[in-house]
């Protein structure tokens, strides 16, 4: 099983391959469906609550607040040494930044 056992894929990342029907009739069709894109993203969250370096997080969503930006994050945070929780809050677009 080398390679993981998945085959190559022929270049095509895995979020972005479907299964096509040998027998449809539209199989002109590409193979790509045409369903919206996941909106969730990863995010690092500069300021995290309970920690001083960064936490990976996954951005859900975006609301203006004012004329500013602010993104629905959710992370965990470590409560206790060795307790973790979920953390979900709105979080200013600077305090945000790619993966």
């Amino acid at each position: 099983m080398a390679g993981g056992g998945y085959g190559r894929g022929a270049g095509i990342p895995l979020k972005d391959r479907v299964r096509v029907d040998q027998g449809s009739e539209d199989s002109a069709t590409p193979a790509i469906a045409a369903a919206p894109e996941h909106p969730a993203r990863h995010c690092w969250v500069s300021v995290p609550v309970g920690a001083s370096q960064p936490s990976l997080g996954l951005l859900l969503e975006w609301r203006r607040a004012g004329h500013l930006w602010e993104g629905r994050v959710v992370y965990v945070a470590q409560l206790r040494p060795g307790r973790w929780a979920t953390v979900e809050e709105w979080i200013p677009s600077e305090l945000l930044t790619r993966e």
